[in-house]
C-alpha cells in the first residue's frame, strides 16, 4: 500500500516542513519579491518547534537562492536580477562602434550603472586550458593574465580573467590598466588579429571560496563560467577569457543563424 502524503508530510524533519510552506508561498507569490519573512521566533511559533528548527528551514531556501538575509533587517526573498550577456552580438564592430565595451553596453541597455575594476594585471604561467587554447607553453611565463571586476548597479555580477600571447602583448597598451579606444581588441587589431569568429565553452559550477567572497554570492548560489576563445581571420586563436557569472544575475542570450 502506497502511504498517504500525509504520511510522507509526517515523515520529514520540521525543517523541511517548514521550508517547503515558504517554498510554496514564494512560488504562488503569495511571498512576492522583496517581502520580508517572518522572524526565526514567529516561524517557531506558528510551527511549534524550536528556534534552531525555523532557523534550519532558513538556511535550506538560502542555500536554493531563494532567500537572503540582510544583517539587521531580516531575510527576503530574493528579487530576480538578471544582466544577459548577449553572445551573439557582444564583439560586432556595431556594438563597439557606440564606443563602449560590450558589458557597458549591455548594462546600457538594460538601465544599469557599470563599473569595470581592473584589479590585476601580470605575467604568468597559463593554467593548462589556457595553454591548450592559445597554443603557448603551460610551463613558461607565456601569457598576460588581466583580472577584472565587474559591477552593476554597485553589485558584483562577474570576474574576468582575459590572457592573451606575452610575446604579443609586452610593451603595448595592453599592458597598461587603460588600453585606448576600442579597449584591447582595438590594441589586437593593431596587431592583426581581427576577430572574425568566436567559441564559448559555458559550464555551470559551485564557487571557488575566493569567487564567493568577490561576487558576494549567498550559500547554495552557482555560478556561470564562459570560457571565451577569440579566433582571427586565420583562424589563429589570439585571446581567451574566462567569464565567472552570478548564477543568479546572470542571463546568456544567443541567437545564431542555422544554414
Amino acid at each position: 500500500m502506497t502511504p498517504s502524503d500525509s504520511d510522507h508530510s509526517s515523515n520529514r524533519p520540521p525543517s523541511r516542513r517548514i521550508a517547503e510552506e515558504l517554498r510554496a508561498a514564494i512560488g504562488t507569490g503569495r511571498l512576492a519579491p522583496g517581502d520580508k519573512l517572518p522572524s526565526e521566533r514567529a516561524l517557531a511559533q506558528q510551527h511549534g518547534a524550536a528556534r534552531n528548527t525555523a532557523r534550519e528551514a532558513i538556511r535550506l531556501l538560502a542555500e536554493e537562492g531563494l532567500v537572503t538575509a540582510r544583517h539587521g533587517s531580516g531575510v527576503f526573498v530574493r528579487e530576480p536580477q538578471r544582466l544577459f550577456r548577449f553572445g551573439s552580438d557582444r564583439y560586432s564592430r556595431r556594438n563597439r562602434e557606440t564606443g563602449l565595451t560590450p558589458f557597458r553596453l549591455e548594462a546600457d541597455r538594460q538601465g544599469k550603472e557599470a563599473r569595470i575594476d581592473v584589479v590585476g594585471i601580470i605575467r604568468e604561467r597559463p593554467p593548462q586550458d589556457i595553454a591548450e587554447r592559445l597554443n603557448v607553453p603551460v610551463d613558461e611565463e607565456s601569457v598576460l593574465h588581466r583580472e577584472n571586476h565587474y559591477f552593476a548597479d554597485g553589485d558584483p555580477v562577474q570576474i574576468v580573467s582575459t590572457y592573451l600571447r606575452w610575446d604579443e602583448a609586452q610593451n603595448t597598451a595592453l599592458t597598461e590598466p587603460r588600453t585606448g579606444k576600442d579597449g584591447i581588441y582595438g590594441r589586437l587589431e593593431e596587431l592583426g588579429h581581427v576577430m572574425t569568429r568566436a567559441r564559448d565553452e559555458i559550464t555551470a559550477r559551485m564557487p571557488t571560496p575566493a569567487e564567493a567572497a568577490v561576487l558576494g554570492l549567498p550559500s547554495g548560489v552557482p555560478v556561470l563560467e564562459v570560457l571565451h576563445t577569440s579566433l582571427d581571420q586565420e583562424g589563429e586563436p589570439f585571446e581567451v577569457s574566462r567569464y565567472v557569472h552570478r548564477a543568479d544575475r546572470t542571463g546568456l542570450l544567443y541567437e545564431l543563424s542555422v544554414e
